[in-house]
């Protein structure tokens, strides 16, 4: 059976964010990335292997070692997506803020 992973609920795992936060600064081995961790190799291949699924990482072999690095196109689209909320978000916090300005506390 083949399930099709969504990024979002990839990316909603806090091991799998951890990872994808290793990687963003050098590509790395399953071997390096799991000695990151206090889980067994076998759990760490398994969130690898999700994140390689929603294609927010890619995998590159180098003689034995297979080396996993960021996909900075994926993760451009994440950042995408989510810059219209940040927005929203902005313009909702400007607008406290103004009220918040004009509000005077009774002495």
């Amino acid at each position: 059976m083949n399930l099709r992973r969504d990024v979002f609920q990839a990316i909603a795992d806090p091991t799998r964010r951890a990872i994808l936060l290793l990687v963003a600064a050098q590509s790395m081995s399953a071997g390096a990335i799991a000695s990151h961790f206090d889980t067994a190799r076998p759990t760490v291949s398994r969130h690898l292997q999700i994140l390689t699924e929603c294609e927010l990482l890619k995998q590159e072999q180098n003689g034995r070692e297979v080396y996993y690095f960021l996909n900075a196109k994926k993760m451009k689209e994440v950042a995408d997506f989510i810059e219209s909320f940040r927005d929203i978000w902005e313009d909702r916090f400007n607008k406290l803020e103004s009220i918040m300005k004009k509000y005077k506390p009774k002495k």
